[in-house]
This record gives C-alpha cells, structure tokens and sequence, in this order.
C-alpha cells in the first residue's frame, strides 16, 4: 500500500526500496512497525551493539509517524497533576522529569545524522479563557522546575507577534519545543539505523507471534527468531495481540494543507515561524511549512471513520483562525489514525521477561515515541528502571470492550467539548 497522498509524501526525501521480508532469519531484537516508536527503538539498540531487524507492514513512516502535525511538543496528553493523582508523587516526578527528553533525542538525532527534515525551533500554546491561562501557568512553573527554563508567557498585548489572530487571549511560548517535516524525519532515522548494520524489511506484515523465551516472529513469507521483541504497531496493529490492542482505541485525525502563501503572508501569520496549537480538548494545531504553507490539523474524530471530505470538516477552523485565508486554495487533505488509552497516559509493557510493547501516547507520539524508544532500549541493556515507570502505570481496556469503547469514547469527547464551549 502507498503512501497516502499528504503534503509530506509529496516532498518525502528520496528512500530506498526495502524489499519483504524472505525466509528465515535471526537476530538480538526484532521490532515491529516502521513509525517513530519501532524506528527509534531500534536506532538506540543498534547503537548500543545490538543486531536488529525491523519488520513493516506499509512502508517506514506510513502510520501516524508520517502523517502527523509534525509538532515538536514536550510532556505528554496528560500533565503532572493527572499522574499525581493516578500514580502518585515518585512516578509523576520521575516522568515530569523526562519530559523534555524526546524533543532533545530528536534535535540529536537530526544532528548526528545530518538528517533534512526542515526542523524550527518554538511551540506556543494558544489560550481561549483565563482557565485555560491558568491551567498554562501551571504547567511553566512545573517545566522549570523540571529544568526548561526556554519557557514564555505572552499576554494578550502580544499575542499577534506571535499568531496573526483574534482568537486568543494569550498563551505559552516553549522555545524547547518546535516543528518539522516527520515523514522525513523517521526516513532519516530509518537510514541512520541501515548505516549501523540494521536491516529493514518493508511490506512485511507480522501474522504471529510465538511468546516462547525464544520468540519468533512471523510473516506471510519468512520469520524471525530472535531474542527480544519490541512492538510497535500502535493504531495500526492488527489483531496479532488482542491483550494490548483492547487497551488503545485508534481515532481519525485530519489535515491539510494550502497552496504556497508566499514568505511574506507566511511570516505576517506565524512572525516567529513557531508552531501552535490550543488548549481545547477537541484542539486545533498548525504552522507554516518550509515552502511557506499552512498545515493546519485538527477534527479529532472518535466514531471510528475517516470522513470522505477532509478539507470540509476543517475549513470552518481555518476561517474561524484565518479568515483572509478564504480564498487560499488547499492542495492536500490526508486524515490517519493515532491511538488513545482510557486515561490518555502512554502504554507500555512486556508480554513476557522477552516480549516488549509501546503504543498509545494519545497524540503526544512525536516525542514521546522518541523518549519510549530509548527506554525499551535501556530496559533491553539491563537498565529498566526508567521503562518500569511507565510500565507500572495501570492501563485499562476501554469498557464495553469493541462493541461500546467508541460511542463512550465519543460522549466523552462531546462532554469536554460541550464544557468548552460554555467554558466551565
């Protein structure tokens, strides 16, 4: 299956191809799925020595890992306070602590490999009330002390240096965080790992597993027997794992993207080239692309479609943020699916002392992948004590199972939208 005809796989560096995987084959650690979590998994294993073969079932980047907002943003799609409450003080301070972690591994990564992905630095976090004012002083007075000291608030009397909109009252500047082109990104990755020794087999779908000490993997033409195994297919896994995949639910997310504005309109929108997003819970996020567009993402969808017509359900958001944008043209329109867990905190864990999984960050994949990568790395080097707090971390099945987990889902979606828009 090809790429989905997205902005991104329309300028996508040049690839090799990466033939199926033929026969049988060994190796120290085999991962499955070519995304950001599976790609910078076994970039950190190959690094550290390991002999890794990575199986996709699409290409390297076809999932969310190549459609996405391409925002570089830090934390996770739950706060400190969420994980105070649910996990307590030593678990939430351990993952406040590596909450910046993802963005540095990328901004490493980029560099070390010299990997084009057009990387710019800021995020801001746009404000619609006072609550949502409050619920972002919170969170800076948490990041410094977690050591990001890159951290702005702006007012309402300087807001349009930062988005050219009425929409906002004010918001939160990270210079630590920013934005880029992630299906390049993960390419670069994917190529770093080849140069390494790993070998990468593309259009090759795992159909088993067998969890024994020794686990082998296997596909419609060849297996891999292996010592450990990392799983990564998150939204797109198929019922290979039914134990993990009841506990994530994929939800549609769309984008587009409008013609080429011109530097001088892109910079009178966006005048520090940050990228943005709100703080609604059914948020909007864009930015200003390297041949100055705007990508503009949201229409978070929970009943389980991919809508027909993107560029409808997301053009009233462009004109409510950019109303001189009506007659802007839009050239790609894309949706995919990103995975969410029942308490929006990430799921991560082993299915044996051998078997390791990564999977539902709830929109938060970019870095948090890059930061869960490393960890299931370590954890494989005998250091886990960093995996183990996410590990630890109790993550549920969505009730109702399949049947009802998307109707709940989407009444609670409608429940925290409806209180948006009354502002409770």
């Amino acid at each position: 299956m090809a790429y989905p005809t997205s902005y991104y796989a329309a300028t996508r560096n040049p690839a090799p191809e990466r033939p199926p995987l033929q026969g049988d084959a060994t190796c120290d650690v085999c991962v499955i799925g070519g995304g950001f979590a599976g790609v910078s998994a076994a970039l950190h294993l190959a690094e550290s020595g390991k002999k890794v073969i990575l199986l996709e079932a699409e290409e390297i980047g076809f999932g969310a890992s190549g459609r996405n907002g391409g925002q570089v943003v830090n934390g996770f799609s739950r706060g400190y306070d969420a994980f105070l409450k649910s996990c307590g003080k030593d678990t939430a301070e351990a993952i406040l602590a590596m909450s910046f972690e993802g963005g540095d591994i990328i901004r490493q990564r980029i560099g070390k490999y010299n990997i084009s992905c057009d990387y710019r630095e800021g995020t801001f976090f746009a404000a619609f009330n006072k609550k949502q004012i409050a619920h972002l002083e919170r969170e800076k007075e948490l990041w410094e002390r977690a050591g990001n000291t890159a951290i702005e608030m702006i007012g309402p009397e300087k807001v349009s240096a930062i988005v050219d909109t009425k929409l906002y009252i004010g918001g939160m500047l990270d210079r630590r965080g920013g934005h880029l082109h992630p299906l390049n990104l993960v390419l670069g990755e994917a190529a770093a790992l080849e140069t390494l020794g790993g070998k990468i087999f593309e259009q090759s779908r795992v159909i088993r597993i067998d969890k024994t000490n020794k686990p082998k993997v296997y596909t419609d033409k060849g297996s891999v027997a292996a010592d450990f195994v990392v799983v990564c297919g998150n939204a797109y896994l198929t019922g290979i794992l039914p134990e993990i995949t009841g506990r994530i639910m994929p939800v549609s997310s769309q984008i587009v993207t409008t013609e080429p504005l011109g530097e001088e309109l892109a910079r009178k929108m966006i005048p520090g080239d940050n990228c943005v997003e709100d703080c609604n819970f059914m948020l909007d996020y864009y930015r200003i692309t390297a041949d100055h567009r705007l990508l503009f993402g949201g229409g978070v969808l929970y009943s389980g479609y991919e809508p027909a017509d993107v560029i409808r359900r997301l053009q009233p958001h462009i004109d409510r943020t950019f109303p001189h944008l009506r007659d802007k043209k839009i050239d790609f329109a894309w949706n995919g699916q990103i995975a969410i867990t029942l308490t929006r905190f990430p799921h991560l864990g082993r299915l044996s002392d051998t078997i390791y999984f990564i999977q539902g960050d709830s929109g938060h994949g970019v870095t948090a992948c890059h930061l869960q990568g490393k960890l299931v790395a370590e954890a494989i080097n005998h250091q886990a004590a960093r995996f183990d707090v996410f590990a630890n971390i109790k993550n549920y099945p969505f009730p109702g199972g399949r049947v009802f987990r998307v109707p709940l889902t989407a009444l609670g979606a409608w429940y925290y939208e409806l209180r948006e828009v009354i502002g409770i």
